[in-house]
């Protein structure tokens, strides 16, 4: 074998590794595009209001565990009942011991899906319509709202308001404050999400 027949044979070998190191470029680089399809956050939030000519209640949990997978139009988030934040102290002691019985039913939860086109690879606003199962004081509701979802880079971020009912959740409001308490309540929920 000459030496230009051998230069040529190593050649075609280096033009071969040098195509399988591409392709296994681009299998890497298409997996973790796959990857950032699901954005997590372990500080997501979610509030209430409730407002009567009586007095306003106002709660906060800042300590929200969210997942949502934009290829597969799915969501799910989960909190401690407990970690939910009153102005006054004695209105989260009865919020947890007398209404929703934070001991019994420590977590709230939602799991569903939504309708509506996100594109993580392009910044923008878009709307969105979130349909899922609630499940709070060991009662499980449907519940469908508008939402927005907000891609600005590698961030995911996530609002939604709904009104939900005590009465739907088996919540039941003592006679001497139910004058207090809205029959129905504002939620809000806000996350700030990126790629797991």
């Amino acid at each position: 074998m000459g030496p230009k027949r051998r230069v040529k044979q190593l050649n075609e070998k280096l033009i071969s590794m040098i195509r399988l190191m591409l392709r296994l470029l681009l299998i890497i680089m298409c997996s973790s595009t796959l990857k950032a399809q699901q954005f997590t956050s372990r500080n997501g939030y979610v509030g209430f209001f409730s407002s009567t000519p009586l007095e306003d209640i106002k709660a906060e949990n800042k300590q929200v565990y969210v997942i949502i997978d934009t290829d597969k139009k799915q969501l799910a988030f989960t909190c401690l009942v407990k970690g939910f934040l009153f102005k006054k102290e004695l209105m989260q002691q009865h919020f947890n011991e007398n209404y929703v019985e934070s001991d019994q039913y420590p977590k709230a939860s939602f799991s569903g899906t939504y309708t509506g086109d996100v594109m993580v690879n392009k910044n923008g606003r878009y709307a969105i319509q979130v349909k899922g199962d609630l499940t709070l004081h060991g009662v499980t509701k449907t519940i469908t709202a508008p939402a927005t979802l907000v891609v600005n880079g590698p961030t995911l971020t996530g609002e939604a308001r709904f009104q939900l009912k005590p009465a739907d959740f088996n919540i039941a409001i003592p006679a001497l404050v139910k004058d207090k308490i809205a029959k129905q309540i504002d939620v809000r929920v806000e996350v700030v999400c990126n790629p797991k």
